[in-house]
């Protein structure tokens, strides 16, 4: 059985997804993108800015369904330029501890609006 979660403190889906589902042991959140979510708006500044937004999306989604980055057990990154991938991982980096989730990250040639970083997680119970 599955079931969706939703939060207004987070960006609503653009798209015929969910924010994110629990699917018992398993949530699995969506991809997010650096959306302001009061306005939906892409937030103003550099790749440090746009992944501390994303973080905070993929927190109030995870706060949503009672869980936190210490239930995380695999990040996937997508990010629209390697040469950003120290400012992410830095920025990054500030919102987890150890032990830290297994993650991929991949450079694609284009995210929805234009950014420059996606992140999807799944968390554990």
């Amino acid at each position: 059985m599955k079931k969706a979660i939703h939060t207004n403190k987070a960006p609503q889906a653009i798209g015929p997804y969910s924010q994110a589902i629990d699917a018992g042991d398993l949530v699995f959140v969506s991809g997010q993108i650096p959306l302001n979510p009061e306005t939906m708006e892409v937030v103003e500044g550099d790749i440090t800015e746009q992944t501390k937004q994303v973080m905070n999306n993929l927190d109030a989604i995870l706060k949503e369904a009672g869980l936190s980055f210490k239930n995380v057990v695999k990040f996937t990154i997508y990010i629209t330029n390697m040469d950003d991938f120290g400012a992410i991982n830095e920025a990054y980096a500030a919102y987890l501890e150890e032990p830290y989730p297994a993650r991929a990250t991949v450079e694609v040639s284009q995210l929805p609006k234009g950014v420059g970083v996606e992140m999807d997680v799944i968390a554990k119970k």
